[in-house]
């Protein structure tokens, strides 16, 4: 049995510092200024990361992920608005099903799994279709770990003056991205991943006059993105109950991401993983999904074992009683599973990973892991 918390190999929630977790035992009143204060800053130092001081402005939203999406989707797309959803996996597909409950008009353009989104189709898609208003992506899609070109599509949707609507949850923070360089209304992303604080609160940063021209469009009262703004702009104050714990422990993570030396340093902590990684589990005979180029040192997809002893249930149980616990596939393209480069994990606890992987193949008497 381990004697600890086990290390997190998924896409989130993560390993966190226990600095981080400590920032939690506090209790702070939603209207003391002292919390005021720490939601200024946390909403300042998202902006800074993009270089949109100038630019864009941060709104938090109380809940995972999902809730952001959703909320910068059924804003920004005003009811009369047609949003082309560019999906290559799960979190695409979600974009989709997110706008068919809002009913807004919708456009896709897919591709398999394991292909990246094509610059040229949309460029395409864009000049046939002038009533599309809007262009949504996934930068990192972790259904693989396959990145997403948004800088080359960016330029495709500006040059067609269409609005550009990113989801950066699983690569923001770790992979560099400005809003002096990529034009966006809209990118969303949460507090529990590549920032690594705890799980409870997504973020919009929205170009100011984008969020301006939302006021109206959303259907939602808890989702309403321009309100949220207001209030804060206003008073410093979420208009329902902030999720004080979870914005103590993120204050605290934006500390410690500045510390590693922001997006270079900590993307290059999680590239460095994803290489130790990667490297050990092709030495244990395991084939990635993706090939270098297209994989994001954030999650990578390794296909499954041909071997008739191979269970995956038996070798995810393994892994966790040894203390480290993985993710399980997402694909259609290929039966597989997942190990994440993310979260408060080093080089240690990457080869202690795949040292228990080692372990548990031989006890499952797998040979090797190559198909």
């Amino acid at each position: 049995m381990i004697d600890h918390d086990p290390w997190l190999l998924t896409p989130g929630p993560l390993t966190t510092s226990r600095t981080v977790k400590e920032a939690m035992l506090h209790d702070f009143g939603s209207r003391d200024q002292r919390f005021i204060d720490i939601n200024k800053q946390v909403r300042s130092r998202l902006v800074d990361i993009i270089d949109g001081a100038s630019s864009h402005v941060c709104v938090p939203l109380q809940g995972s992920g999902t809730f952001v999406v959703e909320a910068m989707l059924s804003n920004f797309v005003p009811r009369d608005g047609k949003i082309l959803i560019l999906i290559n996996g799960a979190y695409g597909e979600r974009m989709r099903t997110i706008c068919g409950y809002h009913q807004r008009a919708t456009e896709t353009i897919e591709w398999p799994e394991d292909q990246p989104v094509d610059p040229k189709s949309v460029a395409a898609r864009l000049s046939a279709d002038p009533d599309i208003s809007h262009v949504a992506i996934v930068h990192c899609e972790t259904t693989t770990g396959i990145l997403n070109p948004i800088a080359e599509v960016g330029e495709v949707v500006a040059k067609a003056g269409r609005s550009y609507l990113i989801d950066s949850m699983s690569a923001f923070g770790a992979l560099a991205l400005s809003a002096q360089k990529i034009s966006f209304d809209a990118l969303v992303a949460s507090s529990n991943k590549c920032l690594e604080g705890a799980p409870g609160m997504g973020f919009c940063l929205a170009r100011k006059g984008a969020l301006e021209a939302t006021q109206g469009n959303s259907d939602s009262l808890c989702f309403d993105l321009y309100q949220q703004w207001k209030g804060l702009e206003a008073n410093g104050q979420w208009r329902f109950t902030p999720p004080t714990h979870c914005i103590l422990a993120f204050h605290q993570a934006l500390n410690e991401f500045d510390e590693e030396g922001g997006v270079a340093g900590r993307g290059g902590r999680y590239r460095a993983n994803c290489e130790l990684l990667v490297t050990g589990m092709r030495k244990l005979g395991f084939e990635t999904l993706l090939p270098d180029e297209l994989q994001a040192p954030i999650i990578v997809t390794f296909k499954m074992p041909a071997d008739a002893n191979f269970d995956f249930q038996s070798f995810y149980d393994g892994l966790s009683a040894r203390g480290y616990v993985i993710y399980p596939g997402k694909l259609t393209v290929a039966e597989s599973f997942r190990m994440g480069c993310i979260g408060r994990l080093y080089a240690e606890q990457m080869q202690g990973a795949l040292d228990a992987v080692k372990t548990v193949m031989k006890e499952m008497g797998v040979a090797s892991g190559q198909p």
